[in-house]
């Protein structure tokens, strides 16, 4: 059965119109918002794992929404090192949620869109209004390639932290560093590089098996 394209709309932001992707499901059962890598070094909300999550959620019943990040397709205003992405992400689940109601919501994100998303996560948290669950594949976190450096938040127990053993962007060592104090398993994914070549199918599969048990 051939699936219908991305529905592809414009909200109004913070610093102006976000562009986002749309991919849902005949029955709407959650929201997903999807974090795409990092806008300065290609990342778009097209990228191969954003996409694979996207549509692994649509799947699952959940209304995937991927916005594109300050300064990529038609979004407006310049990269804020995430800050202002945060703000923008919140606004975008703001958006769902007047259009789909108050249903349960995930927050997932590849790379940079992983960073924000955990930010994102904290927000709303303390504000008293926690995501159903945190998906994180490519974390960035510690110190990664052309030396930029993240301190991502702490997230929940039950977050899903993929990360490939050969990624040379982001070290596995760097992501078990900051997953060790919170004593946060981390499912390492054999032979993956960052960007899960020839392995999309089993962020897929993990993904799916977590929502299905």
């Amino acid at each position: 059965m051939t699936r219908p394209p991305a529905e592809r709309i414009s909200i109004e932001g913070p610093a102006g119109a976000i562009e986002v992707a749309i991919d849902a499901p005949a029955e709407v059962r959650g929201i997903a918002l999807v974090g795409h890598p990092h806008p300065l070094f290609g990342g778009t909300a097209d990228n191969k794992v954003a996409y694979t999550m996207a549509r692994t959620f649509r799947d699952l019943h959940y209304v995937a929404l991927r916005p594109s990040f300050r300064g990529v397709g038609e979004t407006e205003g310049d990269h804020d090192e995430g800050e202002g992405e945060t703000d923008d992400m919140h606004a975008v689940l703001d958006y769902a949620r007047a259009r789909w109601g108050r249903l349960p919501f995930v927050l997932a994100g590849f790379s940079f869109g992983s960073n924000v998303q955990a930010r994102l996560g904290r927000r709303l948290t303390e504000a008293g209004a926690p995501p159903q669950r945190l998906v994180m594949v490519g974390t960035a976190a510690g110190t990664v390639t052309g030396l930029r450096h993240y301190d991502t938040p702490p997230v929940p127990a039950d977050t899903i932290v993929i990360h490939g053993e050969k990624d040379t962007t982001v070290p596995l060592a760097n992501v078990l560093d900051w997953a060790r104090p919170q004593q946060l398993p981390v499912i390492v994914v054999p032979g993956a590089d960052h960007f899960f070549h020839s392995r999309l199918h089993l962020i897929r599969d993990i993904i799916t098996r977590a929502w299905r048990h």
